[in-house]
């Protein structure tokens, strides 16, 4: 009844997800491939979650 006020998650990962890219992004243009690398693998692992999410919502409809 009341779903439409739960908070949506991932929106909250979408939110993380810019953040850690940004990073990722700055990371590579100053030469530090390595913590890129990392930044980029932990965007890679939140947005599998962030689809994971998205499906549970549509197969939830």
């Amino acid at each position: 009844m009341f779903g439409w006020l739960k908070k949506d998650p991932a929106k909250d990962l979408k939110k993380k997800y810019d953040k850690k890219f940004e990073e990722a992004f700055f990371a590579q243009r100053n030469g530090n491939i390595a913590l890129y690398a990392e930044l980029t693998k932990e965007c890679s692992e939140i947005q599998k979650e962030i689809d994971r999410l998205t499906e549970e919502k549509k197969s939830a409809r």
